[in-house]
């Protein structure tokens, strides 16, 4: 696992404990299904990624680096990578999410090696999929039929989604282009600092301040860092996060909602109802309820 990242929300596979774990959203105008309710928070999850633009324009961001996708483009996110992904309005995209091991053939397998050389690979983040570029078409044309797949299940269902994950692995290995950018590697540590400092004390009155000396800088530079990393506000950002959390209570505890909005940093219940329903459209009850029948 990559330094650090135990320090972001571990995005986990809603189908880890099913027979075939491999989790598709679809997610339109910023509505996921299965549900999710796209807080901007930087999260991680051990499995492999991969997105493809439907319609619209998609920003998948890392503590380093930024890349813009069109419709028909697509992108491969490593396993332990932390990031974000963000949709402009009246957009479509289709999200391929599963673990490493699906791809394995059998323990000592020499195609194993491939896999390997792949996920979990610090040096290979991501890999960008344009539909420019005449050696993604096949990459893109798979994730095309991934997604037709889902709309026309049937008794070959797995096989023929196996089939074209391994695929789509194998291609990404024997293509894949490493971005040029050099990260700023100060600001991404400090990412790291404010980040942690975040997920440990989200409950409690975090101030501008004090979450500037978590990382020995000033308010200024802080502010300079979120908008510099991720385009957003350090208080932005704290909401978001508070939110999100709650929207996990929400979903996986029965904690009264006046509760539930007391340990994640609300100390008005009508701030806490308001703020939910400005993010997701319903009030934290309703979300609680929706949730149950997902």
């Amino acid at each position: 696992m990559e330094k650090g990242q135990q320090n972001y929300i571990n995005s986990i596979n809603l189908n880890t404990d099913a027979d075939f774990p491999y989790l598709v959203l679809e997610v339109v105008n910023g509505h996921s299904y299965p549900l999710n309710p796209g807080f901007r928070v930087m999260h991680w999850h051990e499995d492999v990624q991969f997105i493809y633009v439907l319609e619209g324009t998609v920003h998948v961001q890392t503590l380093n680096n930024e890349v813009e996708l069109q419709s028909s483009e697509g992108i491969f996110i490593n396993r332990n990578v932390v990031h974000l992904v963000k949709q402009t309005n009246n957009c479509h995209y289709m999200s391929f999410v599963f673990p490493e091991y699906i791809l394995k053939f059998y323990a000592g397998c020499p195609a194993n090696s491939l896999v390997e050389n792949l996920i979990g690979q610090e040096c290979i983040p991501f890999c960008y999929f344009s539909k420019r570029q005449t050696w993604c078409e096949q990459i893109l044309f798979i994730m095309q039929e991934l997604t037709t797949l889902e709309k026309k299940k049937n008794e070959f269902y797995v096989c023929e989604v196996m089939i074209r994950l391994f695929t789509l692995v194998l291609l990404t290995r024997k293509n894949h282009v490493l971005s040029q950018v050099k990260p700023n590697d100060t600001i991404a540590l400090r990412m790291r600092i404010f980040l942690h400092y975040i997920e440990q004390h989200y409950g409690d009155d975090v101030t501008l301040e004090s979450l500037a000396q978590s990382a020995n800088v000033s308010k200024s530079e802080c502010i300079r860092c979120f908008k510099l990393s991720m385009q957003i506000t350090p208080y932005k950002y704290l909401m978001e996060y508070r939110l999100s959390r709650a929207a996990l209570l929400l979903r996986q505890t029965n904690e009264s909602v006046g509760n539930i909005a007391s340990n994640v940093g609300f100390h008005q219940m009508s701030r806490f109802g308001k703020c939910f329903k400005e993010k997701t459209g319903c009030t934290p009850k309703e979300y609680r309820n929706a949730a149950k029948n997902n």
